[in-house]
């Protein structure tokens, strides 16, 4: 079973009522289970707990919410943009932990393989290298939201 499809069974089970599927193959075992007893803040504890320190049962404090990104004025021709699309889904984050500064915000320019965000999928933490270059003119994600996959995250203007 390749990745994608992989990802395509979680995305299908996260928008189904199941709660728990296994599958058994001679080649493989695959168990993907919902753990909605979880809390969000719980989430947060994985991202901010360094190595060495232990967790807490407190909650962490959120993450400081997305500057805003300025609309695109209304004569702006956008399709010059490129979308730096979500490779899985997942929950996106700006920063590698809520009290570090963002990988990227509008205006920086990026160039190709540069981390650009963090997408969480399955407690396992996945660093976003951008396939392009060019400057970021837009966040299209608010900071800890979940995303889809093949999602548009950032529009980029690669003559930037």
């Amino acid at each position: 079973m390749k990745a994608k499809e992989i990802q395509e069974l979680i995305d299908f089970i996260s928008n189904s009522g199941l709660a728990e599927v296994k599958i058994e193959t001679d080649e493989f075992k695959l168990s993907i289970k919902k753990n909605a007893e979880v809390p969000a803040a719980k989430v947060t504890e994985v991202i901010t707990a360094a190595p060495q320190q232990t967790q807490s049962n407190t909650p962490a404090p959120n993450p400081s919410p997305a500057p805003s990104t300025p609309p695109a004025s209304k004569g702006e021709d956008q399709s010059k943009y490129i979308e730096v699309k979500s490779p899985m889904i997942g929950t996106f984050y700006r920063t590698p932990s809520p009290d570090t500064d963002a990988f990227v915000n509008v205006g920086d320019t990026i160039s190709a393989g540069q981390t650009v965000c963090i997408i969480e999928a399955m407690k396992l933490f996945n660093e976003i290298e951008s396939e392009i270059s060019g400057k970021v003119v837009k966040i299209l994600v608010d900071n800890a939201t979940p995303v889809e996959y093949d999602q548009p995250l950032f529009l980029v203007d690669p003559e930037g």
